[in-house]
């Protein structure tokens, strides 16, 4: 069978839009123009670059959608042929006190808000899914966060590992994904990026791109 019968990958991607103390979000920026960006520069082969949403920064107000978008994916998934192809959920998120982009391994079922959502809400202490346990229960990606985060270091990129990705809207939004993607055969990861101010746009829709590269050949 030629390269044509190899299974494709499909990475769905969403970002955040504004949050209290963060005016612009470069993550709302990222994700509204990666299509026409991959576009221009060529989408790697195997992958299809999926939906690309923006989620509000606010826990109920950005699950409800997250869990849309994911069913629809998975109904999409389950109506294709067996071979066709892997699904990856990429979600970035802004931490505005960060120089550096952060790839994060995994996610606490502790919602603890240091500010109230945009919906107002700011839960201490509150497990994510109650279902699941305590507040100290984790779940990790099974994506190989330490070989992404090397190999876009070895093309010039300022990233790091991380384990803790807070305890806010993208905490909450990675357990939840997590969650839903261990029940469902399917891969996720978030991303930390920076401020524009710390990495610029260009350096950022470039790593975008590389990042989604580094995971259509991992995966």
């Amino acid at each position: 069978m030629g390269s044509e019968g190899l299974p494709s990958v499909t990475i769905h991607v969403t970002g955040f839009k504004k949050f209290h103390g963060v005016s612009e979000n470069p993550t709302e920026t990222i994700v509204i123009n990666l299509k026409e960006y991959m576009k221009k520069i060529g989408l790697p082969k195997g992958l299809i670059l999926g939906s690309c949403s923006i989620l509000e920064t606010a826990g109920q107000g950005a699950v409800v959608p997250l869990y849309q978008t994911l069913q629809s994916a998975v109904s999409m998934k389950d109506s294709e042929s067996s071979n066709s192809g892997r699904v990856i959920w990429l979600h970035f998120g802004v931490n505005s006190g960060a120089t550096r982009f952060a790839i994060e391994n995994q996610a606490v079922n502790e919602a603890t808000f240091r500010c109230p959502d945009e919906m107002g809400w700011k839960p201490q202490k509150v497990p994510i899914i109650p279902a699941d346990g305590g507040v100290s229960l984790k779940r990790e990606t099974a994506l190989p966060v330490e070989e992404i985060t090397r190999i876009l270091a070895k093309m010039g990129y300022d990233v790091m590992t991380s384990d803790d990705a807070g305890r806010f809207v993208c905490n909450y939004v990675y357990y939840h994904s997590l969650r839903f993607a261990e029940q469902n055969g399917i891969k996720s990861l978030f991303v930390h990026v920076p401020l524009f101010l710390a990495i610029d746009e260009d350096t950022q829709m470039q790593f975008a791109a590389s990042l989604l590269e580094v995971l259509a050949s991992l995966y």
